[in-house]
């Protein structure tokens, strides 16, 4: 394949850095996920919705769990990965939104030298720990992608579509130029 001809835009993965585009395919497969469950019939299948629901808020509260380590700035105080009262799909899609949007632009404005810090903190459990920036932002897209698979199995265990969720789909939407063969 031949690389992108001065009309087309560059690639994702030459765009700021592979955090950043991790960080926006991570954005993306949420919304496809959002978009699912805003389609599904929860009043059919309540408790399997429920379930899916807390699947995405726990996943999203690690996620602030970990801004709050990232930034050093207390966002809001989460004691604990599962909330008591859970939140509607329509509050969940605006904190899940505004939770990404952090991310994007935390990844778009961090430096190397930040990234490679250690930073201490203590778990919700009380454990105390020690990871690299950089380390936190992985541990954050790869946590989110284990339960949105979660989610994925489940909408497929009751014979639904799950949502696209893979970055070749990611990439081949958003830059269509990729799927054209060389000759």
């Amino acid at each position: 394949m031949s690389p992108p001809s001065s009309n087309r835009p560059l690639p994702i993965l030459d765009m700021n850095t592979a955090l950043g585009a991790l960080f926006r395919y991570k954005a993306w497969a949420n919304q496809e996920l959002l978009a699912a469950l805003a389609a599904f019939d929860a009043a059919r299948h309540p408790a399997r919705f429920r379930a899916m629901l807390d699947i995405l808020v726990h996943a999203n509260v690690v996620d602030r769990i970990f801004r709050k380590h990232l930034s050093g700035t207390v966002v809001e105080t989460i004691d604990s990965t599962d909330p008591e009262r859970p939140p509607t799909l329509p509050e969940l899609r605006a904190v899940v939104e505004a939770t990404d949007a952090w991310y994007l632009g935390f990844v778009s404005d961090v430096d190397a030298a930040r990234l490679r810090e250690f930073v201490p903190f203590v778990f919700t459990d009380g454990n105390k720990c020690t990871m690299t920036r950089e380390e936190m932002l992985l541990h954050v897209a790869t946590h989110a992608g284990h339960h949105r698979g979660s989610i994925g199995q489940m909408l497929e265990d009751l014979g639904l579509d799950s949502p696209p969720d893979s970055l070749t789909k990611f990439l081949h939407r958003h830059e269509p130029w990729r799927r054209i063969h060389a000759g």
